[in-house]
């Protein structure tokens, strides 16, 4: 890393919920994150679930969260790296991103090494032990014959059947337990546990839980739930030798 740049981590912006209104103000509020962040960032990750539901037709993409789009191909255009995971609210990325923000989209987590601290990291949906349901329902909405399905659908009904069935999301509904469960019981945890017996990693870092956390796996790895931008405006910062996890005004 270069000296005094650091690295930044955050998730679950859920853009387009649970109004307009409050979508605008908080898509305003992240900007002046980035913009609070910019100067100082050596690359951005952005761990799923930004949108409340994303999908790309070929030539169609939802309308709106314009100002982050905007600041997002500012900043990649200066030389910032901008890395973009997809969660369970916006899986189905394709290629715009890549194309017209010169963005790196995952769709699977991926390990990287900073000043000699291995990092995993992922928008968390599916890992660990229980979940079978949406795990069920994953395998269906990354299946290429139902894509090529709801593809055929006019973009003004594939987006009004996806906002219907974001209204019934935890972030939307208020559904998100806001305690932890205990080790047992959290999945992302029981994840972090399983994967430090096969090798070692520093750090996991996961969004989709909706609960910042920051919790010792073993000895020498933690594991950092970024929250969500609706309740708690938490995000992570790794200067080069520490990690923290820090609220964005307050």
């Amino acid at each position: 890393m270069t000296p005094g740049k650091k690295i930044y981590f955050a998730s679950d912006f859920h853009l387009g919920v649970p109004t307009h209104e409050l979508s605008l103000a908080r898509e305003k509020k992240i900007v002046r994150w980035l913009d609070s962040i910019k100067a100082t960032a050596e690359e951005i990750y952005l761990v799923g679930d930004i949108f409340d539901f994303w999908w790309e037709y070929k030539y169609t993409i939802p309308k709106g969260q314009t100002r982050l789009l905007g600041k997002i191909a500012e900043i990649t255009d200066s030389g910032i790296p901008v890395h973009f995971f997809t969660g369970n609210h916006d899986l189905w990325m394709r290629d715009y991103f890549g194309q017209e923000l010169n963005v790196q989209v995952h769709h699977k987590p991926i390990e990287k090494i900073y000043n000699h601290k291995v990092f995993f990291i992922g928008h968390g949906d599916g890992l660990g032990p229980g979940d079978k349901w949406y795990k069920f329902l994953k395998k269906c909405f990354t299946n290429p014959f139902l894509i090529w399905c709801f593809d055929r659908l006019h973009p003004n009904l594939g987006f009004w059947i996806a906002r219907r069935s974001s209204r019934r999301s935890r972030i939307t509904t208020g559904d998100s337990d806001k305690h932890f469960l205990g080790e047992e019981n959290e999945w992302l945890f029981s994840f972090c546990k399983e994967e430090i017996k096969k090798r070692h990693v520093d750090y996991f870092i996961f969004g989709h839980r909706h609960l910042p956390l920051d919790l010792n796996v073993g000895e020498n790895s933690r594991y950092v739930n970024l929250g969500e931008w609706i309740n708690y405006c938490t995000y992570a910062e790794f200067d080069g030798q520490h990690l923290e996890l820090k609220t964005f005004e307050g």
